[in-house]
């Protein structure tokens, strides 16, 4: 797809990728993007650095992603293409000394964001893009997604939950044109990830927001499902599907390592 001439919706969409994203999709000749994030000041700024639109929004709200829809399409036209990318980097515990952590709040608010985010804007947008026979979302999860990430349990567990969505999404909507990408790199030089204990996410070097978004402008203009700014991710996917137990043997290790270093 080419976004040129077309209305794009960006979560998340004030900093980091998002905010990159916004600027690329702008440079490709986009007809309006809008910028979405629960900062408001933050995605008006980035809008009027792009001539484009802002709304405030917490994705983990379905009203909220119902009302940028319903607003975005009334105002600028059909949503061509919706990038569910807002996400958050909590409950990291580089000593991990229980899974199953200590509270619920982590796994909820991360499967708010990660997984029914995602949810609601296809619930609202699917309707609309079948009667229009066209439609794109564009997902973005995270290398973790599809491998893990050590140290943070309900991080893992919701981006893998958001890569099932994103292939039933694609897999139930094909045949209605709709087409779906998801952008899983591993570090990306944000606030989020220096938020964040150090850890294997940057073992490959972190890619800075605007290469990753136009890694994923390119994949978008090619319509590839799986967008891998850090390509040698395929390789160890490939290590995880062809021998699961050396690979959960390789991943303890770096756990190993974690401990040895956060626990001094």
């Amino acid at each position: 797809m080419q976004v040129a001439g077309r209305v794009v919706v960006v979560t998340g969409g004030a900093n980091g990728i998002g905010r990159a994203l916004c600027e690329v999709f702008h440079r490709a000749g986009a007809a309006k993007v809008v910028v979405a994030d629960l900062d408001g000041a933050g995605a008006r700024a980035v809008a009027a650095g792009i001539g484009g639109a802002a709304f405030e929004c917490d994705v983990a709200q379905e009203k909220d992603v119902s009302h940028v829809i319903e607003e975005s399409e009334r105002q600028f036209g059909p949503i061509a293409l919706f990038c569910s990318n807002a996400g958050i980097g909590g409950g990291f515990d580089p000593m991990s000394e229980n899974a199953g952590g200590s509270s619920d709040e982590p796994f909820a608010r991360s499967f708010a964001i990660h997984v029914m985010a995602h949810v609601y804007a296809a619930r609202h947008l699917i309707p609309r893009m079948r009667a229009r026979g066209e439609g794109y979302f564009l997902n973005t999860i995270s290398a973790a997604g599809l491998l893990s990430q050590v140290g943070s349990p309900a991080y893992s567990t919701t981006k893998h939950a958001a890569v099932g969505f994103a292939e039933n999404l694609a897999i139930s909507h094909k045949a209605h044109g709709i087409k779906v990408s998801i952008l899983c790199p591993q570090g990306v030089d944000t606030d989020m990830l220096r938020a964040i204990p150090k850890g294997p996410q940057s073992g490959d070097g972190d890619l800075t927001p605007g290469q990753v978004a136009q890694d994923a402008l390119k994949g978008i203009e090619q319509e590839t499902f799986l967008i891998l700014p850090h390509p040698q991710v395929l390789g160890y996917m490939r290590n995880k599907a062809e021998n699961y137990d050396r690979w959960i043997a390789g991943m303890a290790k770096i756990q190993a390592r974690m401990r040895e270093t956060y626990g001094k």
